[in-house]
């Protein structure tokens, strides 16, 4: 059995994105450690400590993955976006809406002629998103 599963990139956020992600998804953190937690840390540079090193957010059977580079590492993300597939339209505005705040909307969440609810929009994080619901059968 073959599974994707999206590892994000960070500069320092990967925490506070990873907990806004577990709250909106409704999923839960499964794993998370820093680079200070990691074996040879005393030979990081100090500002890597805190950083993480590697989390995990289990959504059902679904897996998001991220964190942190190291200093001046980080490239924002280009030619991709995470796509959530929904079958509720009251939950793909919610979700929309959190990932939206403080955010950048592409396209506002609408129905549209394949869709009853489509958007797009990047988080406060650089994350891009595409958020759709299905139109009913």
């Amino acid at each position: 059995m073959l599974k994707f599963n999206p590892y994000l990139s960070f500069d320092g956020q990967c925490e506070e994105a990873f907990k806004l992600y577990e709250k909106c998804l409704r999923g839960k953190i499964t794993f998370i450690t820093t680079y200070g937690e990691s074996p040879g840390s005393e030979k990081m540079p100090s500002d890597m400590s805190k950083r993480i090193m590697h989390v995990t957010l289990t959504v059902g059977d679904q897996v998001l993955q991220g964190a942190d580079v190291p200093s001046g590492q980080y490239q924002k993300p280009q030619g991709l976006s995470i796509s959530l597939q929904l079958n509720d339209a009251v939950e793909a505005g919610r979700i929309f809406e959190a990932l939206a705040e403080n955010g950048t909307v592409q396209m506002p969440l609408q129905e549209t002629f394949w869709a009853l609810r489509f958007g797009m929009v990047t988080d406060r994080f650089s994350t891009p998103w595409l958020i759709n619901c299905d139109k009913p059968a």
